[in-house]
């Protein structure tokens, strides 16, 4: 591609789902005329085959659909047993709802910083462990797994419970494996910017553990194994039919989209040049999917600003770590109890990065951002 196509303006969003709609229109139109069909809106069929199919693709046993990611963290606490006095370590460095499962079940998230992965650090894990502790989260993070090896030793070491936060790590490898089946556990979200992304809320959990899904099935579904019979409190946190449909039809197209997810970042790591744009390091057992690209630059804003400018959206993740929101001023952190963590969060900005992002388009990021001159 010449130096001109390259550097006349274009307009690039940070995600685009009408693009991948357009690709696959007829399968999901297809899809949600099935479920209208056999009116078959609140869980039923098109989620269990979803839940069959996606249990295949995570390679375990099983896996339960549900009304978000969110929920998914809930009901996973719940399973586990853990509850009010309980203690769960978690990293800083994640979306809050990883937290919010923690808390929901009244037990505390106890924080710990990340790696130069910008994942959990494996070294910060055991000085945080009390009597209290029942369980470890690890995040797979942007897409790329945590070191689930050096985690899961240190979560037998004390028998603690280990759950995988895979939200935004749908077909990541750890080690040749797809993530999902490490744990006792993992959650997903299918959030609709996710890799593999519902047309509105939805959620799922993997397990080759029989018992937590037969739980989980109960509490998605009011507490009730049989209807209007109700062993224990539970909640309203089916997946719905149309999402169950259009998530097994694009199932199927989820390595191909993360495939291309992996050129396009591999194409920022090789043409982004610039001194000014630190790269995310890549740990060498993982397969990431790239949910996310994330590069850190002395002045968020004035990078932020001056990629718009030049017609380029970017996303920020996390702009505040999860140990200084305010909804967690309770539990006294300060700024400076997690360095790594916090200057992630100073300094993160998330480039465009989706499947159906073009060659063109792509070069022209990596040739405006090699064009960026910081201001100090």
């Amino acid at each position: 591609m010449d130096q001109e196509k390259a550097t006349k303006k274009m307009n690039i969003p940070f995600l685009d789902l009408k693009r991948q709609y357009e690709t696959i229109a007829t399968e999901v139109d297809h899809a949600l005329k099935a479920v209208i069909a056999k009116t078959a809106f609140a869980g039923g069929p098109f989620v269990a085959s979803f839940e069959e199919h996606f249990a295949k693709y995570c390679e375990t046993d099983y896996a339960i659909g549900c009304n978000s990611g969110t929920s998914a963290l809930h009901l996973a606490m719940l399973a586990l047993g853990i509850g009010a006095g309980d203690e769960v370590i978690l990293p800083a460095n994640t979306f809050v709802a990883t937290a919010w499962g923690v808390s929901y079940v009244n037990a505390t998230p106890v924080f710990v910083d990340c790696d130069d992965y910008w994942n959990i650090d494996p070294a910060a894990i055991e000085a945080k462990i009390t009597d209290k502790t029942k369980a470890i989260v690890g995040v797979h993070l942007y897409g790329q797994p945590f070191d689930v090896d050096a985690v899961s030793a240190i979560a037998k070491k004390h028998n603690l419970f280990l759950l995988e936060d895979a939200a935004q790590a749908h077909g990541a490898r750890y080690k040749g494996t797809r993530v999902g089946g490490f744990g006792e556990m993992a959650c997903f979200s299918f959030y609709p910017g996710k890799n593999l992304g519902a047309y509105g809320e939805g959620g799922g959990i993997s397990t080759n553990n029989a018992a937590y899904r037969d739980h989980i099935f109960s509490l998605r579904n009011h507490g009730s194994q049989q209807r209007y019979y109700h062993d224990e409190v539970g909640f309203n946190m089916r997946m719905d039919g149309f999402q169950g449909a259009i998530l097994e039809a694009k199932l199927k197209h989820l390595d191909a989209w993360n495939d291309r997810r992996r050129a396009v970042a591999k194409a920022y790591s090789e043409g982004i040049t610039n001194a000014a744009v630190a790269l995310p390091k890549l740990q060498s057992f993982a397969e990431s999917v790239f949910h996310l690209y994330v590069v850190t630059v002395a002045d968020k804003n004035d990078f932020i600003e001056y990629l718009k400018a030049e017609g380029i959206s970017t996303g920020q993740h996390y702009p505040v770590p999860c140990h200084l929101q305010k909804a967690y001023a309770d539990l006294n952190y300060q700024r400076g109890d997690f360095p790594k963590s916090e200057f992630l969060a100073d300094h993160c900005v998330s480039l465009p990065i989706f499947a159906e992002l073009t060659t063109e388009e792509v070069s022209y990021i990596v040739a405006k951002i090699n064009q960026y001159q910081p201001k100090v």
